[in-house]
């Protein structure tokens, strides 16, 4: 199996270098210091589970690379439109694309079934831009659980956690899904096929689209959040508001938000990732948490005021943060 890793980050580069591991031929593309080091000393992974180093192939021109079986997305969605240079060499006629994304991802609704079949979400892909460069027929979904950081070039430190959920838009168990979920599994990682991802998707969304906002508006941690009592009602509401618009969708998340929250606050300390891009002045992903939820309200008539309320005030933050 040959799979190129487009955006090999923090997530992207553990993920390659566990396929690696397992004897998969792999390809990742980075840049700038972290490219220099993945090509001096390869992928040097640190885990409770195990240290490892994987020399994969690393370089920052995908022609180098050529077509692929698969390519692992991980770059951020807002980056999506933009990567058509990058993603165009890596493809053949069956090239897969699996999108390791938080948020609502611009496939969603790509054979979904029912009223909404193939509209397109402008909040995820505007104008289409996205489709255009990410043929939702190559899409296969894909939920990350797992925790990683880049703790300096080249290193990757695994915190928790090594379930990659993937599944095809139009919930069957393809053959693809079936390789690739047998290469992760090679590779030490947990990568269930599941017969509908969206639900993965939603259950995944209803901390993201609550806490990753207002940690940025509020510089809080998870703790924090969970712990003051008006911020802790406003993520409830938040979270009720999100269940509302996936079940108009059909999709059962299967946890409560008390179960959810509770999970939260075990977490500690932690700062989002929105909250770690607004202080490193990155742009801040989320048209795909909270934007996209708001579109998907207005089209199945389900009222959000609080999503309205938080999306309209971090949407001036990313705004102002941005110029």
């Amino acid at each position: 199996m040959k799979v190129a890793v487009l955006g090999a980050g923090a997530i992207g580069a553990y993920v390659g270098a566990a396929l690696h591991r397992a004897g998969a031929d792999v390809h990742l593309v980075a840049r700038g210091p972290h490219l220099t080091a993945m090509r001096r000393d390869g992928v040097r992974v640190l885990s409770p589970r195990g240290d490892f180093t994987a020399r994969a192939h690393a370089t920052d021109d995908p022609a180098e690379i050529g077509p692929v079986d698969f390519v692992l997305l991980g770059l951020k969605a807002h980056s999506y439109a933009a990567c058509g240079p990058l993603i165009e060499p890596l493809l053949h006629d069956t090239t897969a694309v699996v999108a390791a994304q938080n948020g609502i991802p611009w496939w969603y609704f790509h054979r979904h079934g029912g009223p909404h079949d193939g509209h397109r979400l402008e909040s995820v892909d505007p104008g289409g831009t996205v489709s255009a460069v990410l043929a939702p027929e190559r899409a296969v979904g894909c939920v990350v659980y797992a925790a990683t950081e880049l703790q300096g070039p080249g290193v990757v430190r695994h915190l928790e956690g090594t379930r990659f959920s993937i599944g095809e838009p139009d919930r069957s168990v393809s053959a693809r899904c079936a390789a690739f979920g047998d290469a992760m599994r090679a590779g030490g990682l947990k990568c269930p096929v599941e017969p509908d991802l969206r639900n993965d998707i939603w259950l995944k969304l209803l901390g993201n689209i609550s806490f990753n906002p207002i940690s940025a508006l509020a510089r809080a941690t998870m703790r924090q959040m969970c712990l003051h009592g008006g911020t802790r009602q406003v993520i409830e509401t938040m979270m009720r508001e999100t269940l509302a618009v996936a079940e108009a969708l059909g999709c059962e998340v299967g946890v409560s938000i008390e179960r959810r929250l509770a999970g939260a606050e075990r977490v500690g300390d932690h700062r989002t990732s929105t909250l770690q891009d607004l202080e490193r002045g990155k742009p801040l992903e989320l048209d795909v948490l909270l934007a996209a939820v708001v579109e998907m309200a207005e089209i199945t008539g389900v009222e959000v005021p609080t999503l309205r309320t938080v999306h309209a005030i971090s949407d001036l933050l990313a705004l102002r943060s941005a110029a």
